[in-house]
């Protein structure tokens, strides 16, 4: 940190700290020139100093009698004042923007993730993370994000500028905290490491062993590690790239339709809502069945199916309605099973 704050100083700095010592240096000279001998050099600093910083002291140097002496002023003092409120600037400009700021902004940041509950942590911004994101986004998902690379945060704020983020390295419980872990529904341990999602799915599930963990790996050997740790799902993209190169050949017009749904301008996609125990032995129908925004397509009670179910079907607690849904249809079916 320290090293990256002196390249900001030097970076912010340079160029008006050079202009300003030549301003210094070229009324230093002059006076000294237009004032003789009798003043002292530090005299002429100091009357180049209180001309471009508008002090308004009076006149160090008598320059009464000096036409010459005059004009040479009010060169420097064009010139020198300008510089002096660019540099001005520069410094008032790097305090807003620096670390004072950075310190408000993540105050800001972690109110505003206090206030979440049932939201899900996204853990790498990367490319992966990013589809990731978009997909929450589509369908109305609270996220948090954690990556380490601000460059990878700044560039999705670009196209969600209110996502809550925060700066550092997932696999540190503290910030694992400050992103709520403990009210999230789930964590997704997407960075481009697999002992870093590892480390992360460690983590999150001692810090709140209830939290749902899907897990990126690319190297097969980590797997069982990652399961191991309590990973509750893990997901390669090369075998599922490759399983999806392969459906596009052998059943196209699936693919195609799956496809159009994840494209389509309504958000529409197969979503699944617990039911909770009040509603066991209720009818489907008493419930929901078929509305404008979800259509309920199975109902799975342990490791059993019951596809398209009617209306007379008979609920009991725990079972999972799978459902083509809306956003607001997925809320709506949500609020109807809690």
């Amino acid at each position: 940190m320290p090293g990256l704050i002196r390249r900001r100083l030097y970076a912010t700095f340079k160029g008006p700290a050079a202009a300003l010592a030549v301003v210094l240096a070229v009324g230093t000279v002059g006076y000294r020139i237009v004032g003789g001998p009798e003043n002292t050099w530090l005299d002429c600093f100091y009357m180049t100093f209180i001309t471009i910083a508008t002090i308004g002291f009076g006149e160090v140097i008598d320059l009464s009698h000096s036409q010459a002496g005059r004009a040479f002023t009010i060169v420097v003092a064009t010139f020198g004042i300008g510089v002096y409120s660019f540099a001005l600037s520069k410094t008032t400009a790097f305090l807003i923007e620096g670390e004072f700021n950075l310190a408000l902004r993540r105050r800001s940041m972690l109110k505003r993730i206090a206030k979440l509950e049932g939201h899900y942590i996204l853990c790498g911004i990367g490319r992966v993370g990013t589809n990731v994101a978009h997909e929450l986004v589509a369908t109305g998902r609270e996220y948090v994000v954690i990556d380490s690379n601000q460059a990878h945060i700044d560039a999705h704020r670009e196209r969600h500028p209110e996502v809550l983020w925060l700066h550092g390295d997932a696999t540190d419980d503290d910030l694992l905290r400050d992103a709520a872990i403990d009210r999230a529904s789930g964590v997704f341990a997407a960075v481009g490491e697999d002992s870093k999602n590892l480390v992360i799915t460690l983590s999150a599930k001692q810090l709140n062993p209830g939290v749902r963990v899907v897990a990126r790996c690319h190297d097969v050997s980590f797997i069982e590690k990652i399961r191991r740790v309590g990973a509750d799902a893990i997901v390669s993209p090369d075998f599922t790239g490759g399983m999806r190169i392969a459906s596009a050949m052998i059943r196209p017009q699936v693919v195609g339709f799956l496809d159009e749904m994840l494209r389509s301008e309504g958000h529409l996609r197969v979503e699944e809502v617990a039911v909770a125990p009040r509603h066991a032995g209720r009818r489907l129908g008493e419930i929901a069945h078929r509305g404008p925004d979800h259509v309920v397509l199975a109902i799975r009670a342990g490791s059993a199916w019951r596809f398209n179910p009617d209306e007379d079907f008979m609920l009991q607690g725990g079972e999972v309605v799978v459902a083509m849904a809306t956003p607001d249809g997925r809320r709506d079916l949500e609020a109807r099973f809690a």
